[in-house]
């Protein structure tokens, strides 16, 4: 866990132009706050503030906000939710209440999906089609499969994703 938390600081000061770059365009061309924070349940179902660089306006996925969605660039403020120790960079994607309600996901088969901590990454954000049962299973499976090689991996190809897009899966 240490480990994890190093590797996310280190992130954080390699990308920190990058970072202060998007701060600027957000503050100059854009209004409201810089992040988005928003309440969602992480590991045993407990409840962290995730962090987000805003892509909105007005109800509305702004031009710039587009591109940071594309390239995943708003999702790094999350390496603070790492810092902090309540995300890690593969796991599950942290939901909120609504979405666990929207999604029929409070049976207790789906128990496990919440026994680690949701990922900046993971499986399920991999698949180009958007299916909550597909999503669960993978959930599931990276859950009980969890290991070192298996988060590098997902970590590539969400690194490639901007590059040669998700990859199609059958929805069996």
């Amino acid at each position: 866990m240490i480990m994890t938390k190093i590797f996310a600081a280190i992130i954080l000061i390699i990308l920190s132009p990058l970072l202060l770059g998007v701060v600027l365009v957000l503050k100059l061309f854009g209004k409201g706050p810089v992040i988005f924070k928003q309440n969602r349940l992480g590991i045993n179902k407990d409840e962290f503030t995730i962090l987000k660089f805003r892509t909105m306006t007005d109800g509305k996925i702004s031009q710039f906000g587009s591109v940071l969605r594309k390239t995943g660039i708003d999702e790094l403020p999350q390496l603070f939710n790492i810092l902090k120790g309540e995300m890690a960079f593969v796991g599950p994607r942290p939901l909120t209440q609504d979405d666990i309600y929207r999604l029929d996901w409070n049976d207790i088969k789906y128990k496990a999906r919440w026994s680690v901590k949701p990922g900046i990454t993971g499986a399920a954000q991999l698949l180009k089609i958007c299916d909550k049962n597909l999503s669960m299973k993978r959930d599931l499976s990276y859950v009980e499969k969890k290991c070192l090689w298996l988060d590098l991996k997902i970590i590539l190809q969400s690194i490639l994703i901007p590059i040669i897009g998700k990859k199609q899966k059958n929805r069996k």
